[in-house]
């Protein structure tokens, strides 16, 4: 007689945990014409899609959208500027069926140039964009007016946004160092240590036309190279062809066709 409401309480117990360790779904709600209105004006690598990539270019932008926070400080945020953030984070990540920016929770947007204290009003302010470290881990900060430069006529092969997506991608194996170990098989991870040393030492030596930014460390030459990639693909694969088929390899994407 004793164990019968322990009976009744066995398949209270297995609901109530299956609703604990049930992974909560987040509503993805798709794109409106609008956005991809927008898309088509502003982004020229959505606008240089079939329809098919479009479609899964607007799912991977929703799916963004879904996990990740945008917050505008300082600013009023548009559709715009949530948009042309989306894209940054998809753009280099397009080629994978499915990845998502574990180490990434809160983009914020800044409207200009900040300082290492994170101000964006006086004083000297050269950071454009960055990914935080220590108290800030999890969170991106992004300058509106980069932003926007990056995705203008006039950006040739800068796009702040994807540099910073771009170091999300190399952290995301535990290392900021320019070496993307979880896009990349084992056996090309020297093989590209030794092609980055030698283009810095091309840019050193004014021998290249690589942004001289690159030349600060391999995680910078990989973001900036990553930039001129998506920015300019087929310019790279003319000047530096065995650079774009590297990164082609890290991506799993052909940009330049």
């Amino acid at each position: 007689m004793n164990s019968l409401p322990f009976v009744y309480l066995i398949p209270i117990f297995l609901i109530a945990l299956y609703l604990i360790l049930k992974k909560k779904k987040v509503a993805i709600e798709p794109l409106t014409d609008v956005d991809k209105k927008i898309l088509d004006d502003y982004v020229d690598y959505y606008h240089n899609l079939d329809s098919t990539d479009k479609l899964r270019f607007e799912e991977k932008v929703a799916a963004f959208f879904s996990t990740v926070k945008i917050e505008p400080v300082g600013l009023e945020m548009t559709t715009l500027d949530e948009l042309l953030i989306a894209s940054s984070a998809v753009i280099p990540i397009f080629g994978f069926d499915d990845w998502q920016y574990k180490n990434l929770t809160s983009v914020l947007l800044y409207p200009d140039a900040f300082n290492k204290d994170f101000q964006f009003e006086g004083g000297e302010r050269n950071i454009m964009g960055m990914v935080g470290t220590g108290y800030m881990n999890g969170q991106m900060i992004l300058s509106r007016s980069a932003l926007r430069h990056g995705f203008s006529k006039s950006a040739g092969k800068e796009n702040t946004a994807i540099h910073e997506f771009v170091h999300l991608l190399d952290k995301s194996d535990g290392a900021t160092d320019g070496v993307p170990e979880n896009l990349m098989a084992h056996e090309y991870t020297l093989p590209w240590i030794k092609m980055m040393r030698e283009e810095i030492e091309k840019i050193e030596d004014n021998k290249s036309d690589i942004n001289p930014y690159a030349i600060t460390n391999e995680a910078e030459f990989f973001a900036v190279v990553s930039e001129y990639f998506f920015e300019k693909p087929e310019q790279l694969k003319d000047k530096h062809p065995e650079l774009y088929h590297q990164l082609s390899r890290i991506f799993a994407q052909q940009p330049a066709g």
